[in-house]
């Protein structure tokens, strides 16, 4: 009988080693047949070394491609809403997809995660049960292809994460288990009282200083929708936005259904209808809303819509899309508008709120600005509306920080005459400053522009070529052939030295609109690295020394001068010449404060103008001596300028 129990204990031993190794791991927790809640597992698949070859010198820089990945299966009784899982790598990953999920801060991919991130199912947020769907795994499960690069870890070693967790509170999550040296596994149970302790990279950052910035503040949130406050700030003290247009770019299918104070540039519900937002918001009247663009573009509304109930009336909207420099006006320094954003799932609760990305700005005159991503800082703060002296805050606020990129090859579009009392010559703008598109056969684009009288600066350059001429043959100077072109600019500004005297000194300026544009609000920044902490006074404009910069006299016109109008006909069309709208004043400084100085050689004349935020081209010589005039033929000379621009009012 002994023998017998002894041959029966052999041949069990001999069944069970002889099983399939699968069968044995079935039987080690955590698995999928053990668990009974939402079991997940990380598992690396595959990766091999990438250019370049950094082996075997820096072994920590050498880059890996490497794919994984990742499931969710819900095992559990209940449907797993808006699931979110923890992956915290640590190899200095940069992903590049992931398939049917979305990183839940919203960032798009390629993405840094290399300390950790969350991810987001999309375009499937929940998972349903086995009881749910008959077992049906393609609804239960959601399996996540990872792939991208990560750092140092080679063969046979594993980048595997330091902890792989559900973020969803209401469950309570083990540490992970390897399995083999290239997976991990969980199972999370069912918990009412548990919480997760895993943010969504919502720390706050301090708020930055830069050209421009724009907040994302929250301002009322429910379940399926919110309310947000967008206000685009400009802080450059010389540089002003003309008919600005936003854009940014919705990361998780949101869409906008009610604007105050903007509008979208194109009004398109399209991707709403026939996308998944149709889908999901079925009984939902799609022909109110404005638009469900992926990427939207935002325009400014109109003055006329300032106190219009349905599309105005809050601060700081509806001015066409002009905001101005800080210098000039605080209150036209800023533009707000209202917007109400619908959200899809995984989203459907009030605390989920999460900002666009990629924002854009740009308008039509100044230069474009790069925009850094949002990030989260202290709500923002502000004044009660009944009135009462009490502070009302955000939900939540972003900040985007934009600065100026100037670009090298973009021309000017303004430029700057010199002349002076003691040169009967006028150094008008370069040829073409701003751009020539003429062929080199009718005029020439490299010879320097010709010397003029100072009453041809009243007339289009067009018109300039008999003045020209006999200016250059009463003075015996040679015209080239051809002769050069013109400008070519929009706006130019002749800066005359007045006069110059033992203690002090002035200067008259002059800005013409040759354009088919009115300028309402202009302004003008003219930098005189020396002269400029001598400035007194400016006559019939406006003018003071920007605080932030010592060296710049800030100008804009006064009351009745703030409009400069555009080029107009003259009073007999059929033979006189276009007017050009101007402006003008003379503008004194003293020498107290600057003594030294050489007004005359150089020290008079601006290194640097600008005009409505937009740099001008200068002249690259300056007036000299060499051409004195009498008395009597400057004081004609300047008598007939005056007359001629007082005849154009």
């Amino acid at each position: 009988m002994a023998t017998l129990y002894c041959v029966f204990t052999v041949l069990v031993f001999l069944i069970t080693i002889s099983l399939p190794i699968s069968t044995c791991q079935i039987q080690q927790p955590p698995t999928v047949g053990t668990c009974n809640g939402i079991f997940i597992s990380y598992a690396y698949n595959s990766g091999y070394p990438l250019p370049p070859n950094l082996l075997p010198a820096f072994p920590t820089q050498q880059p890996y491609k490497f794919q994984s990945f990742l499931t969710i299966l819900n095992n559990g009784l209940e449907e797993l809403k808006s699931w979110r899982v923890y992956v915290g790598f640590g190899n200095k990953e940069f992903l590049v997809s992931a398939s049917h999920a979305v990183l839940a801060d919203g960032t798009s991919l390629p993405a840094d995660v290399g300390n950790g991130t969350v991810f987001a199912g999309f375009p499937v947020p929940d998972l349903k049960s086995a009881a749910q769907t008959a077992g049906d795994v393609n609804q239960m499960q959601a399996r996540i292809e990872l792939v991208g690069t990560q750092f140092g870890v080679a063969a046979p070693d594993v980048p595997l994460p330091s902890i792989v967790t559900l973020v969803n509170d209401g469950f309570s999550c083990p540490g992970p288990t390897k399995q083999g040296n290239n997976e991990m596994h969980l199972c999370c149970i069912k918990d009412p009282s548990a919480t997760s302790n895993i943010t969504l990279g919502e720390d706050l950052v301090p708020r930055q200083d830069g050209d421009l910035t724009i907040m994302y503040d929250v301002i009322r949130s429910y379940d399926t929708n919110y309310w947000a406050q967008v206000t685009i700030s400009n802080h450059n003290p010389i540089r002003r936005l003309n008919n600005w247009h936003l854009s940014w770019e919705w990361m998780r299918d949101e869409f906008i259904n009610t604007m105050r104070g903007a509008y979208p540039f194109v009004v398109d519900i399209t991707d709403c209808i026939f996308g998944r937002q149709g889908e999901h918001y079925q009984d939902m009247d799609f022909s109110t809303a404005l638009n469900c663009e992926r990427r939207p573009t935002i325009i400014d509304l109109p003055l006329s819509r300032t106190n219009d109930t349905n599309l105005g009336s809050i601060p700081f909207c509806c001015r066409n899309g002009t905001i101005l420099p800080p210098s000039m006006s605080p209150s036209k320094s800023k533009s707000v508008f209202l917007m109400q954003v619908y959200k899809m799932p995984p989203d459907l609760n009030r605390t989920q709120l999460i900002p666009p990305q990629n924002w854009k700005i740009n308008d039509t005159q100044n230069p474009d600005y790069q925009c850094g991503p949002p990030g989260q800082v202290s709500p923002s703060l502000f004044p009660d509306p009944s009135g009462l002296p009490s502070k009302s805050s955000a939900i939540a606020s972003w900040q985007v920080v934009c600065n100026i990129t100037e670009s090298k090859l973009e021309s000017p579009k303004c430029c700057v005459s010199f002349s002076a009392f003691f040169n009967d010559s006028v150094i008008p703008c370069n040829t073409c400053a701003c751009g020539c598109n003429n062929p080199s056969n009718v005029c020439s684009a490299t010879a320097p522009a010709l010397l003029l009288r100072p009453d041809a600066l009243l007339v289009p350059f067009e018109n300039r070529t008999d003045k020209a001429a006999a200016w250059a043959k009463l003075n015996k100077w040679a015209l080239p052939d051809p002769l050069p072109c013109g400008d070519n600019c929009g706006v130019s500004i002749n800066w005359h030295l007045n006069t110059d005297y033992r203690g002090g000194w002035s200067a008259r300026m002059t800005v013409f609109n040759w354009g088919e544009t009115d300028f309402a609000d202009w302004f003008a920044a003219v930098e005189l690295d020396k002269a400029a902490p001598g400035f007194e006074a400016v006559y019939s404009f406006n003018g003071s020394i920007l605080p932030t910069a010592n060296t710049t006299i800030f100008v804009q016109g006064k009351s009745g001068l703030n409009y400069l109008i555009a080029e107009k006909d003259g009073a007999h069309p059929k033979k006189d010449p276009r007017v050009p709208g101007t402006v003008q004043s003379v503008i004194s400084f003293t020498k107290k404060t600057t003594p030294g100085i050489n007004v005359a050689r150089g020290d008079g004349f601006p290194t640097k103008v600008y005009f409505n935020g937009e740099e001008c081209s200068l002249p690259t010589i300056l007036p000299n001596n060499g051409h004195r005039i009498s008395a009597a033929t400057m004081f004609c000379s300047f008598l007939l300028a005056l007359l001629l621009l007082f005849l154009q009012q």
